[in-house]
C-alpha cells in the first residue's frame, strides 16, 4: 500500500510540476514563439511593425540562473506569453554571442559587441524599441524602454503593457504605472500583485 502510495504522489508532482524549458544548442534557455532573425534591428523593426507588434530584444548568457527563472516561471505563463506573443516580436541575443548583428546606424557587430555598446550589463535585459527606425543612432539611442534584470509575472507584465501603451510619452513614468497597476489588481481581487 505504501508502495502505491508513492507511485501516486510521483504521478500528482511530475503532472503538476513545472515543465523544464528547452536548453538549445547554444546554451540559452528557449521559448518556442521567440522570432529567429537575421539581427539587423532595422529588418526587424519593420518586420514587428508589419505584424503590428513591437521589437524586443532579450539579453541572456549560458547558465544565468535569473534567465532560467524568467524562461519556467513567467514566460511560461500562459497570461504573460499570450500579451507579448500577442504585442511584441522577441529575439533572444546571447550576450557572449558571436553572431552578426546590424545596429540602427549601420555598425556591424556581434552580440558581445553589440551588448558592450548597447550598455547591457545584466541578464536578462530587455532593450524595447518603437514602431518606427530612426535614421543614424545606435539601438541603445533609439531604445525606448529598457529592463534590465528578473522580475515576477505582475512587474513583468507591467513593463510590457506600459511600452505597448508608450508610458515613455507621458508624464507617468514606469514606477508610476507600476504602482497604478498594482492598487488596480488589489481592488480586482487578484491575489498576485507584484
Amino acid at each position: 500500500m505504501k508502495r502505491l502510495v508513492a507511485i501516486v504522489l510521483a504521478m500528482t508532482w511530475m503532472i503538476s510540476a513545472p515543465s523544464a524549458v528547452e536548453v538549445g544548442d547554444d546554451g540559452l534557455h528557449k521559448q518556442e514563439w521567440f522570432s529567429i532573425t537575421f539581427r539587423d534591428i532595422r529588418d526587424d523593426i519593420e518586420t514587428a511593425r508589419s505584424q503590428q507588434k513591437r521589437l524586443a530584444l532579450m539579453f541572456e548568457q549560458i547558465g544565468c540562473t535569473y534567465c532560467k527563472e524568467i524562461h519556467e516561471n513567467v514566460l511560461t505563463d500562459p497570461e504573460v506569453r499570450e500579451y507579448i506573443e500577442r504585442n511584441f516580436m522577441m529575439v533572444q541575443y546571447n550576450i557572449y554571442g558571436d553572431e552578426e548583428v546590424i545596429d540602427l546606424d549601420g555598425e556591424e557587430l556581434t552580440e558581445k559587441t553589440a551588448s558592450r555598446k548597447w550598455g547591457v550589463l545584466f541578464t536578462p535585459t530587455i532593450i524595447f524599441l518603437s514602431e518606427e527606425a530612426p535614421e543614424g543612432i545606435s539601438t541603445r539611442e533609439a531604445a525606448v524602454a529598457v529592463m534590465p534584470g528578473a522580475f515576477h509575472k505582475g512587474t513583468f507584465l507591467d513593463m510590457f503593457a506600459w511600452v505597448k501603451e508608450r508610458g515613455y510619452e507621458t508624464d507617468e513614468g514606469f514606477q508610476q504605472f507600476h504602482a497604478r497597476s498594482i492598487r488596480e489588481r488589489r481592488e480586482a481581487g487578484k491575489v498576485n500583485t507584484d
